[in-house]
């Protein structure tokens, strides 16, 4: 198991586990793809496995020139590199090369060959995915969770988000990098993918995504507020959730004789960005601001499904107010969760004609922090940190 130790305030480390997954999928396949946002630490982690075994790894970083250059004849460098794993960042870079890897892997005709490291998903690199189906796998890095972070404050956490840099920095520095970030992923990342929205419409988009955090996705709303064409916001709204900074939460499909709201919800993923973008600078500036239920249905709910990967995800909402924030199935299994921002919740009588509708065999009710009870058999309230390491 990995243990990449990150210096916090000093004193303090974090430990992240994915080695034993990295090595497992290496061993299986020709090809791992470590796929995750900007800065989230993937790099950090690949020099980490490398560093342990330094003669057995080539590594390459596409941002640098130098290394980039060593790509200009594919072929050979591939060929060249022996029987050495190949490690190769930011591969979104330099998608053209997936059908030279994908010749070479084939020749070679073993597992263990190629390792890249991308700030897009298998749907932004489809070329990759399509020409080296079969012979790639695929993991997601995300920001630090809150599980990963067992000795700090869900507070400070909520507040900074779980990018390495912006959460071990302290509060004015963190504000500062989500701010930068945010600029530079537009310029650099955003404008390159696509020239219909300038970066300003694309601030602005970003922006109302924050503000709209858990709504239902009112696509006309969003349209006539920024000027922009419907085709054009979903195109955008698709690469957003490609490159990792926005979820979509679909509706939960059940057979009932009831008006089932359609559309989606949508969560900017790390909370430390949702803040920045509302200019939200500590915990008492979320406490105050009318969208707090929000943020914190957001920030539990992304902590959740990044805890509980094999789990299919959605929500229940009837036009009659029936309403559970996030419903987790897998197979016959159905459970509720409701997140509620505060240590004291109320609950309405949507929310149990909810579970009944869905059929859910247990129900939790998410609160920041207090102590755990039941209100009812298979209805608990519990804080997230506590959640976070049940075994669903």
């Amino acid at each position: 198991m990995l243990r990449l130790l990150i210096n916090l305030h000093g004193n303090d480390m974090i430990d992240r586990n994915l080695e034993s997954e990295i090595m497992k999928y290496l061993s299986i396949s020709p090809i791992t793809a470590l796929l995750g946002p900007r800065q989230c630490g993937k790099s950090t982690l690949a020099r980490k496995i490398i560093t342990d075994h330094p003669d057995a790894w080539i590594y390459l970083d596409l941002e640098r020139p130098s290394d980039l250059r060593q790509l200009d004849d594919p072929e050979l460098f591939f060929i060249s590199a022996g029987e050495k794993i190949v490690c190769i960042d930011e591969i979104q870079l330099r998608p053209d090369i997936f059908p030279v890897i994908r010749s070479i892997v084939d020749e070679k005709n073993c597992n263990a060959q190629i390792f890249l490291l991308g700030s897009a998903s298998p749907q932004l690199l489809k070329q990759g995915s399509e020409s080296l189906a079969g012979r790639i796998m695929f993991l997601e890095l995300t920001p630090f969770t809150l599980n990963e972070i067992p000795n700090a404050e869900y507070q400070d956490h909520l507040v900074k988000g779980g990018f390495p840099r912006s959460f071990l920095s302290d509060e004015e520095t963190s504000y500062i990098w989500r701010q930068n970030f945010i600029r530079t992923f537009i310029e650099r990342d955003l404008i390159t993918l696509g020239t219909k929205l300038t970066s300003m419409q694309l601030q602005r988009l970003l922006t109302m995504c924050a503000h709209l955090q858990g709504q239902i996705f009112n696509i006309s709303k969003i349209s006539e507020s920024l000027g922009i064409s419907r085709s054009v916001i979903n195109n955008w709204l698709d690469i957003l959730i490609q490159t990792f900074m926005i979820r979509r939460l679909e509706p939960f499909e059940v057979n009932l004789k009831k008006r089932l709201v359609k559309s989606p919800k949508l969560y900017v993923r790390d909370s430390g960005l949702v803040n920045s973008l509302l200019e939200l600078r500590n915990f008492q500036h979320i406490l105050s601001h009318p969208g707090f239920g929000n943020i914190w249905e957001g920030y539990a709910i992304e902590n959740i499904l990044i805890a509980n990967p094999n789990w299919n995800s959605s929500f229940y909402r009837t036009s009659q107010g029936a309403e559970i924030d996030l419903v987790l199935s897998s197979g016959s299994r159905i459970i509720a969760v409701e997140c509620k921002a505060t240590v004291a919740p109320k609950l309405t009588k949507g929310f149990w004609t909810a579970i009944e509708d869905i059929g859910a065999q247990s129900t939790w009710v998410i609160i920041p922090e207090g102590r755990r009870y039941s209100i009812r058999e298979n209805v608990h309230v519990i804080s997230l940190k506590e959640f976070l390491s049940e075994k669903l």
